[in-house]
């Protein structure tokens, strides 16, 4: 049995799949308006967390927090369910709703998904993708950043689901079980909006928001002398993957948030968001330049021999930045 699911390509998974699900259902939000809505825009550096060895740096929040929170200030009821150390048990219900012609959301390790190419699969747990359909021992898989849906084989689907290591997804599904007639999106934006401006400049503890980028800041531009050549080379590659390749990264979620405001703007009917959609969009440029500078340094390419202070010193600029911006931004709500 195969639903008439249709698979829509997207910048980041979590956005993607609940975009995807809603649109299944008739309620047709793009994936940026669900990643403002759903506040997930973020920057939190947490050195007692690691990933691969190396301390966290990440630019969203927890994983399923975007649809949580996009959900519940949709007035949306999803259905959401954990399998801890039951992956017969997981596949079973997955198997049930299927059935009830539902398209389900699914929690993935990356390092095992078969379609992925080999230098793409390493160990992150937190990819999101949707299961809409199932013939014999085959499930139809719609990866959202993927160009073109895919298939897993039972086995294949139970693994990724109950991948081990951090994050570990524990047979994590999910999928909307009421959706209301009438949606108040101006509401939505608001309250997605003070979220995200509440989290990047109010949050006391250093390690979150602006705060966090600064304090990073600080961290990086020692790393050389503390940690040596080879090592803190390392600590700034996992920063560009996290950047760049990792949920879409530091840059690719500036960009997104950026066509959040611009649909913001129509349906407020207010050209301010607008305006501060190009300068979100010149943030954004700012941390892909980070990224090649990283780039080049922890590869031993760049001509800078001061580069840990220069991206350093980016940074800080960025920071300054961000913290205006949404001071600006929150004035709008």
């Amino acid at each position: 049995m195969k639903l008439d699911f249709e698979h829509i390509p997207a910048g980041h998974c979590e956005n993607g799949v609940i975009s995807s699900l809603l649109n299944y259902h008739g309620l047709k939000l793009s994936e940026a308006m669900i990643f403002g809505i759903g506040s997930g825009y973020f920057f939190a550096y947490m050195p007692f967390v690691k990933v691969n060895g190396i301390p966290l740096a990440s630019f969203r929040p927890i994983p399923g927090m975007i649809f949580a929170k996009a959900a519940k200030r949709l007035g949306i009821e999803m259905k959401k369910q954990s399998f801890r150390k039951q992956p017969k048990r997981a596949m079973d219900e997955l198997d049930k709703v299927l059935d009830k012609k539902l398209p389900v959301g699914i929690q993935a390790g990356v390092f095992h998904l078969s379609y992925f190419p080999p230098a793409y699969r390493f160990h992150f747990n937190a990819h999101n993708l949707t299961v809409y359909g199932k013939e014999d021992n085959t499930y139809f898989i719609s990866d959202p950043v993927m160009e073109y849906p895919t298939t897993l084989t039972y086995d294949e689907l139970k693994k990724v689901r109950f991948a081990k290591g951090a994050l570990g997804p524990n047979g994590k599904m999910y999928y909307p079980i009421n959706i209301p007639k009438e949606i108040d999106l101006k509401s939505a934006i608001r309250k997605g909006i003070k979220q995200t401006a509440d989290w990047m400049t109010t949050i006391p503890i250093p390690l979150f928001g602006v705060k966090g980028i600064r304090y990073l800041s600080k961290r990086l531009r020692n790393w050389p002398n503390k940690l040596g050549a080879k090592r803190a080379a390392a600590y700034l590659a996992q920063m560009v993957r996290m950047l760049e390749e990792i949920g879409t990264g530091g840059a690719g979620f500036r960009f997104i948030y950026a066509a959040f405001l611009q649909e913001a703007a129509g349906v407020m009917d207010d050209e301010r968001y607008n305006e501060l959609s190009k300068e979100m969009t010149k943030i954004g440029d700012k941390w892909r330049k980070f990224s090649s500078l990283a780039a080049q340094t922890c590869k031993g390419r760049s001509a800078d021999t001061n580069g840990y202070n220069t991206i350093a010193n980016l940074m800080l600029e960025i920071a300054d930045d961000e913290e205006k911006f949404f001071t600006e931004l929150k004035k709008l709500i």
